[in-house]
């Protein structure tokens, strides 16, 4: 009992940041981030990329996300902090694991906002003729410039109180739910249900471009977006009770609009634009302008399109603007952890961490010209999000050890089961992603580590390096590495390995470091310690002998 009493003390807190978000607000803020612009492109680049099986693609990402959503309401539930898949590792594991985590959290929401503003300009150039320059698949030098002004409209509107800031984002996704729901009843108009087995029937192009599809055809990416809530969970009213909430709510609602919009697409295609196979979706011009928009304009639907290509503003705008305001409290978070310079945690008296906001916008700018894409830039942000993710499973089960009688208003039933089974998941949707994303991912984590690491020599006040609890992590990174390299999924892969033998040496590979993880986590004192670091309240005294 005596742990529990300390346990129910050391609670972290956040300094500066204003409770303003009830339950809708934070499973709002979870789906605008959801349906951006994945349910612009997911659908015609889950059908051209594997066909039919795209359904199955989606019903098995759905899945696959709903578990590694169990798990993040389990921790935001347990301790609700902004920035908290840059946080949870830390807690569990200490610096090492926590500043690699908390890096891949923060390209991932730093990368976000340049892909949605580029899905805004691949759409908008019907309207503004070039901004997206169809023959090379990138946006042009006005697009680029337009970009910046957008990105930029993002993160003047972050400096809203959060109160005003949610009401906005309240409204934007309605009209985010709300017009997908009326393409999925308008387009079961004008099906086609031959268009399913057509053209190489269920897997045309066979399982390796299944699986491969699943990271790179955007399927994966649609659906990021469901922790948001967590993100902000510093802001959010009664956080035991909503976080867990939200996040369930908010992951299922949207794995149901994405498998009914993948099914509405594929049986509204008219017959004639699969008479030479489902490849030459992708090659079409007219259509990667707007794939949703084309298919209701070829139905003669005219007004339906130009509703879709003014969503496909809203839609990605809506997203972009909710990760900006993520990617500030991941840096929030990062300042908490002392990985970067204290500044990041400085807020305005609307509670607004205005200078992690501000470099949000600034460092977001460098991933536009290496990546001038929609689709280019979309296997990296895949990447950056799964290996996020994948310090979910791995604190959920080392915490459950530290602090089995902290109070956790939502359990993960089967934990023991499913976090290892998230763990391997993260680990194969990394592996589908191809070496040629794995290798780009692993230099800027390379150059995180530089910065991130002259920043630490400096502070006299960061916390201890835990390199035994942290062992685990560069043989996961460079091992994972070393097998995409061999592997199946490239470009710039040697296939070494057979495909079949692929898979299941990552999934082994994946269990070994889960396991390897939890053997050497931290002890439940220095969880205790570090969660004291980050408390509004005194630090605990833990009892004599304890």
């Amino acid at each position: 009992m005596a742990a529990e009493s300390v346990t129910k003390v050391a609670r972290p807190a956040d300094v500066g940041l204003r409770r303003e978000m009830g339950l809708i607000g934070a499973c709002w803020a979870s789906v605008t981030s959801i349906i951006g612009s994945g349910w612009l492109f997911g659908s015609w680049k889950g059908a051209f990329s594997t066909g039919t099986s795209s359904l199955l693609a989606w019903g098995i990402a759905g899945i696959a996300i709903i578990i590694l959503a169990l798990i993040h309401a389990e921790l935001g539930g347990l301790y609700p902090v902004s920035g908290g898949t840059a946080r949870f590792p830390h807690f569990a594991f200490g610096s090492v694991a926590g500043i690699s985590f908390g890096f891949f959290s923060w390209v991932q929401a730093v990368t976000v906002a340049p892909i949605e503003v580029f899905a805004v300009m691949q759409y908008g150039d019907y309207w503004w003729h070039g901004l997206f320059n169809t023959t090379t698949g990138e946006v042009t030098g006005k697009g680029f410039g337009m970009s910046i002004i957008l990105m930029a409209i993002f993160t003047l509107l972050n400096f809203f109180a959060m109160k005003l800031f949610n009401r906005v984002n309240i409204v934007i996704t309605w009209w985010k739910i709300a017009i997908p729901v009326l393409a999925i009843i308008i387009l079961f108009t004008q099906f086609h249900g031959t268009n399913f087995d057509s053209h190489g029937g269920f897997t045309p192009y066979g399982w390796k471009a299944f699986f491969s599809a699943i990271p790179s055809a955007g399927i994966v990416f649609a659906y990021l977006g469901f922790e948001q809530a967590d993100q902000l969970a510093g802001e959010v009213k009664d956080p035991q009770r909503n976080l867990p909430r939200a996040i369930i709510y908010a992951i299922l609602l949207c794995t149901v609009i994405y498998i009914l919009l993948q099914v509405v697409f594929i049986g509204a295609l008219k017959p004639s634009e699969l008479s030479h196979g489902w490849a030459a979706l992708a090659t079409n011009p007219a259509i990667e302008v707007g794939p949703l928009a084309f298919i209701a304009g070829a139905a003669g639907l005219g007004w339906w399109a130009n509703i879709l290509r003014v969503d496909a503003f809203i839609s990605p705008a809506g997203t972009g603007m909710m990760y900006q305001t993520s990617t500030s409290r991941v840096g929030y978070g990062l300042g908490r952890n002392r990985y970067v310079p204290p500044v990041f945690t400085w807020v305005d008296k609307r509670g607004v961490p205005w200078v992690s906001l501000i470099l949000a916008f600034a460092l977001g700018l460098l991933f536009l010209l290496p990546f001038p894409s929609w689709s280019s830039l979309v296997g990296l942000v895949t990447s950056a999000s799964v290996l996020m993710y994948a310090g979910a499973p791995l604190s959920l089960g080392a915490l459950r050890k530290q602090v089995p009688d902290a109070p956790r208003p939502y359990r993960v039933p089967g934990a023991s089961v499913l976090s290892p089974l998230a763990f391997v998941i993260a680990g194969l949707i990394i592996y589908y992603s191809g070496f040629q994303i794995i290798w780009k991912l692993g230099i800027t984590l390379v150059i995180g580590y530089v910065l991130i690491g002259i920043w630490m020599i400096y502070d006299k006040q960061r916390p201890p390096l835990d390199w035994k609890a942290g062992s685990w992590l560069p043989v996961y990174l460079i091992g994972m590495g070393i097998i995409s390299w061999m592997g199946q999924f490239g470009p710039d892969n040697t296939a070494r390995i057979p495909f079949g033998w692929d898979m299941l040496i990552v999934a082994v590979f994946s269990l070994i470091i889960y396991y390897w993880a939890q053997a050497v986590r931290n002890p439940t004192e220095e969880v205790l310690n570090l969660v004291a670091r980050q408390s509004a309240e005194p630090e605990p005294t833990l009892p004599a002998g304890h």
